[in-house]
């Protein structure tokens, strides 16, 4: 099943792979190729899972590092702080994983049909081995791609079972807490959304826990607990991780990106850039164009 899959996803990122990634018509799900290891990426991402078809990752978050190849599948459960790179990749046998961002109104219907079961919060990444009812669900999906008028009519009901068997294995309870109403996961998951559509502007906590439906104080242990950071912390990751990609794929310069992600003070958005990437931006721009002119 995973090499029918490999075959699949690899045809389609010979076709439309751009910069490692192979988006597709299906909204949530992408390809991503790459064919010799990479460099850091930093990323805070949304709840996903990433069916790794061929090569090897490996994902840091907070002070847990995973590392997986074919066959296994990475769960991110919540929008956590991650540092990747491709660790084994080549021209001749690239990494190639699916990418499957978790519709959360997908999973809050079927968590209602299903009926009660056990979720939790657990470890926000996890690494299981793929299941064969999902990479099976997976394939169909990505061959429906070749075919325009079947996937105009079976996309959705794909997309849904891919989720149910998703919430049926090793993922599900992790999985299922993000679709229920009133868990901690789901009340987190409104708070992150409140930050990511308004990371440029002051942080009110006390905003964000009535987002939540908490208390202050009750807020930050849960948001601690899911996120592995404190809002604060959480919400200036953002504004770097924004900030980076506009130096590195927009050309910004360093003030304008700095003023555009809500710093008031270059010097301040300096000294936290080079904390987090491991030097200032300047460098870090010149570092990644030389890398850039290597490859090419």
């Amino acid at each position: 099943m995973i090499d029918a899959l490999l075959e699949t996803a690899r045809r389609h990122a010979d076709l439309h792979c751009r910069g490692g990634v192979a988006p597709t018509p299906i909204a949530g799900l992408t390809v991503l190729r790459e064919n010799m290891p990479t460099a850091l990426t930093y990323a805070i991402s949304k709840p996903l899972v990433a069916l790794v078809l061929q090569g090897s990752k490996r994902v840091t978050m907070g002070g847990k590092t995973f590392d997986f190849g074919a066959g296994e599948s990475l769960l991110i459960a919540a929008d956590v702080p991650t540092v990747s790179q491709v660790t084994r990749a080549s021209v001749p046998a690239p990494y190639v994983s699916l990418v499957v961002n978790l519709d959360l109104s997908v999973i809050e219907g079927l968590v209602m049909e299903m009926g009660s079961a056990p979720y939790g919060m657990g470890t926000p990444v996890q690494v299981d081995p793929t299941e064969t009812e999902v990479s099976d669900a997976a394939l169909r999906l990505l061959r429906l791609l070749d075919r325009p008028d079947a996937l105009a009519v079976l996309q959705d009901q794909l997309v849904r079972e891919l989720h149910f068997w998703l919430l049926s294995g090793r993922h599900g309870g992790a999985i299922r807490a993000l679709g229920v109403a009133d868990s901690h996961a789901h009340r987190i998951g409104r708070a992150v959304s409140v930050i990511r559509s308004e990371y440029a502007r002051p942080l009110r906590v006390e905003h964000l826990a009535e987002a939540a439906g908490m208390s202050p104080s009750s807020f930050h242990v849960h948001f601690r607990a899911a996120t592995s950071l404190t809002p604060l912390q959480f919400q200036k990751q953002l504004r770097l991780i924004e900030a980076r990609r506009l130096l590195l794929a927009e050309g910004a310069g360093i003030s304008d990106a700095a003023y555009d992600v809500g710093y008031e003070s270059v010097p301040q958005f300096t000294r936290e850039y080079g904390r987090l990437f491991g030097m200032p931006p300047a460098r870090d721009i010149k570092a990644a164009m030389a890398k850039v002119r290597a490859a090419a």
